[in-house]
């Protein structure tokens, strides 16, 4: 599996860093983010390193498929069981701060508020 040694997200799949994890296979981890954002909030990521969206080839599908499937299961037993918003940010525009591709699970009881603010 392809790794990079200078990637924080790498280095938690690689157990280098400890984290609160949700699921873990041999193509996916989930975890806790350490900056929740709300009561339920968790990353998915594939193992593989892939640095954005704008990376991802046709040999990421099933992972990428694979985290899109189990995102429900996970939110729902993480107790986000009334819905839950999926978050991909991607590059500088998308303010990614993780140059590993991820995806927010957030949720809770509460509804989470607008999707984004409205500055025009």
């Amino acid at each position: 599996m392809e790794t990079d040694p200078n990637c924080l997200f790498c280095k938690i799949v690689r157990g280098e860093i400890a984290s609160r994890k949700v699921y873990e296979d041999a193509d996916v981890l989930a975890f806790h983010d350490v900056n929740p954002k709300a009561p339920v909030h968790f990353m998915l990521i594939p193992k593989r390193h892939v640095a954005t969206l704008y990376d991802v080839g046709e040999g990421d599908t099933p992972t990428l498929g694979k985290i899109m499937t189990l995102a429900g299961r996970l939110a729902r037993e993480q107790g986000a069981d009334d819905g839950f918003r999926t978050i991909i940010n991607t590059g500088r525009v998308g303010r990614q701060e993780v140059m590993h591709v991820h995806v927010h699970v957030l949720g809770g009881p509460d509804p989470l508020g607008p999707m984004l603010a409205r500055s025009h």
